[in-house]
């Protein structure tokens, strides 16, 4: 009997441009064209955590520290963020996106992916010449809703997997709809620098420049061997990704590189921190946010398929002395599991009485690691069933009452 041959997935990564700065220029129209930094005020602690076009040309970024902001752009308009408001205006734009499409995972705040499988004929018309081109102006049009119903501006990217519809949506900003048809994923990367791709950050991009390659094109066709050197056991989902293969849907897709980072991400590690808005001593205080950078940099490890044997602890006291703590352990990616290592360093490297200005968490030897025997190893259902709220309604969605931080003296995380 003939297998019955199903249409290739079509994958959409719908991006909200600058979504921070366009809600706040919802609330102050004056700033709309203007270089505006949302974060912060210059001279404060904390990091940017939104920069406009406008003022992004001057090297400001997500995750620069507000001081250093104010150097690069002190033309710049600074506004402090508004708790509470940006997830509000996050779920709008879900509702809108949930008319025509039935699968939503929810990325980040500012960024989801749809799932059109099945949905081509049921979009389609006798204008349109393919289910690709139904798809894609479904795509616009839900874009365009988005912007006359709530005035926030998307971009957005359609493939046949969420890397590649990752890529495509980048390329189509700002306010733009790119498709990479199916077949045409490998010809599509190919010019792309390496950066382009999820997953490869400034470190890979180093590391691969020195090996002579620094284009997709050129990636996809090295030697698996030396992609290992740079990638670890990641290479191989890596290299299926460049090339086009693994297209699947979302709840079916490996789930290496799926999660958000407009800054890119190396393959290496994965860290987190939080510096206070006034320095602490308060154990309380500091033990919820150890909790909340493990949950953090567990729930990352888990989006990209990965498990850690390494964790390093980052303290930093009030007159800036720095220092960092690090320890081998049992490949996990478990919260539970790292939260105990993660007290137990700190409780080694605090030898001042000075209070804290930041902590950091980072995970690293990071691999596929078969599964270890271990007291959390039951826990797996439970993490499962939390990924899959956080996925399809967002990060903040669920929490563990342990890492819970008390609102007000924790300013932006700065991750990788």
């Amino acid at each position: 009997m003939d297998s019955i041959q199903r249409p290739p997935p079509r994958i959409c990564c719908l991006d909200l441009d600058t979504f921070f700065v366009s809600v706040e220029r919802l609330f102050d129209p004056s700033l709309i064209g203007k270089p505006v930094v949302v974060g912060g005020r210059p001279g404060e602690r904390g990091v940017v955590t939104a920069s406009s076009y406008e003022v992004r040309a001057f090297g400001v970024r997500s995750g620069m520290s507000l001081t250093e902001a104010a150097r690069l752009a002190p033309h710049a308009i600074f506004v402090p963020t508004r708790h509470g408001v940006y997830g509000d205006y996050s779920e709008r734009v879900r509702a809108i996106v949930e008319r025509v499409c039935p699968v939503v995972r929810m990325a980040s705040i500012d960024e989801m992916y749809l799932d059109f499988a099945g949905c081509e004929q049921l979009y389609r018309r006798a204008s349109d010449a393919s289910d690709d081109a139904a798809i894609e102006r479904i795509v616009r049009e839900t874009t365009a809703a988005i912007d006359k119903e709530l005035g926030l501006p998307a971009s957005a990217g359609i493939a046949t997997s969420k890397r590649v519809a990752k890529v495509a949506c980048g390329l189509a900003k700002p306010k733009g709809v790119r498709l990479v048809p199916a077949g045409t994923e490998r010809e599509f990367l190919a010019p792309l620098p390496v950066r382009k791709f999820p997953g490869i950050g400034p470190v890979a991009e180093s590391r691969l420049a020195a090996m002579g390659i620094k284009t997709l094109g050129e990636l996809a066709t090295s030697p698996r061997a030396a992609l290992s050197r740079v990638f670890g056991s990641l290479a191989e989902s890596l290299h299926q990704g460049v090339v086009g293969q693994a297209a699947d849907g979302l709840g079916r897709e490996r789930p290496a590189f799926r999660e958000h980072d407009p800054d890119g991400e190396t393959v290496g590690s994965i860290s987190n921190e939080r510096t206070f808005r006034e320095d602490v001593r308060d154990r309380a205080s500091i033990d919820s946010v150890l909790g909340s950078l493990c949950e953090r940099v567990c729930w990352r490890a888990r989006n990209r398929g990965v498990k850690a044997r390494t964790v390093t602890l980052k303290l930093r006291y009030s007159d800036f002395q720095t220092i960092s703590r690090s320890r081998s352990i049992t490949p996990t990616h478990a919260d539970l599991e790292l939260y105990p290592v993660v007290a137990e360093l700190f409780d080694r490297s605090r030898t001042r009485r000075l209070a804290i200005r930041l902590l950091g968490v980072a995970l690293s030897n990071l691999g596929a690691y078969d599964e270890q025997p271990g007291l959390f190893r039951d826990s797996e259902p439970l993490y499962e069933a939390v990924d899959a709220l956080r996925e399809r309604f967002g990060y903040e969605a669920v929490r563990l009452a342990t890492s819970v931080e008390r609102r007000g003296n924790t300013v932006g995380g700065a991750g990788r």
